[in-house]
């Protein structure tokens, strides 16, 4: 006879509880993990897009300077040792004395979160190309810009997107954490605060589950949509 709230479900228990979460109640019904899943999405969508923007203009300012090379990138690498469950309550109460409160402040969370992978594949995807092929770029009096777009762009494209199926596993990941510390009433987040107050570990894992599905999703798509360019760009 299974436990109704044991301390580890079995599989067949976390299955049950996800798929009646799922489908048992109306999508946008408070108890449906659909409506909890879209809130922490909305959030990881701006977050990512945020993240993926910042990481890029980094990406290209490093590019062109050997001095912000030197003195922002090691402050990039060392802004990713905090751990976020430390800073996130410090962002949600700076942002809300600024009058900054919902969604924005989960996604400016999550896109601190996201940035790095996109910086770090982007600076190494443009710098990829190989030395003859910048030089032949120079012989035929190539401006700057029309170096970035026509050699280092498109060979960056392979490092862009492995950078951003990384990061937007990690924007889900903040966004799921900036809902801790809030006490939210909606979101992934608030399913694990919920399940954690009143000891329902079927709904922790389940929570859980919806958060793996959905990460994979995101995933997913950012594959096809690496396919689709790649057939643009005439990579098979």
């Amino acid at each position: 006879m299974d436990a109704e709230r044991p301390l580890l479900p079995a599989p067949h228990q976390i299955a049950a509880a996800f798929l009646d979460s799922v489908f048992g109640y109306p999508p946008l019904a408070p108890r449906s993990l659909v409506y909890h899943s879209l809130v922490t999405l909305s959030a990881t969508l701006l977050g990512f897009l945020l993240g993926a923007l910042f990481g890029i203009v980094l990406a290209l300012l490093i590019l062109h300077s050997r001095v912000l090379e030197r003195s922002l990138l090691p402050w990039i690498i060392c802004s990713q040792m905090v751990p976020v469950l430390a800073l996130a309550p410090i962002f949600i109460v700076v942002l809300g004395a600024l009058g900054l409160h919902g969604l924005l402040p989960k996604s400016i969370i999550s896109a601190y979160l996201c940035f790095f992978p996109i910086t770090i594949g982007m600076v190494k995807g443009f710098a990829s190309p190989d030395p003859l092929q910048l030089e032949l770029m120079r012989t035929w009096s190539a401006t700057p810009r029309q170096v970035l777009w026509k050699l280092r762009w498109p060979a960056s494209v392979p490092y862009l997107f492995a950078s951003l199926k990384v990061a937007v596993t990690i924007s889900l990941i903040g966004a799921i954490v900036a809902e801790l510390p809030t006490g939210a009433e909606a979101g992934i987040g608030a399913r694990l605060l919920s399940g954690s107050y009143y000891g329902q570990t079927v709904q922790l894992w389940s929570a859980l589950v919806a958060a793996a599905v959905l990460s994979s999703a995101l995933i997913a798509l950012i594959g096809l949509i690496e396919r689709a360019v790649g057939r643009r760009m005439g990579v098979h």
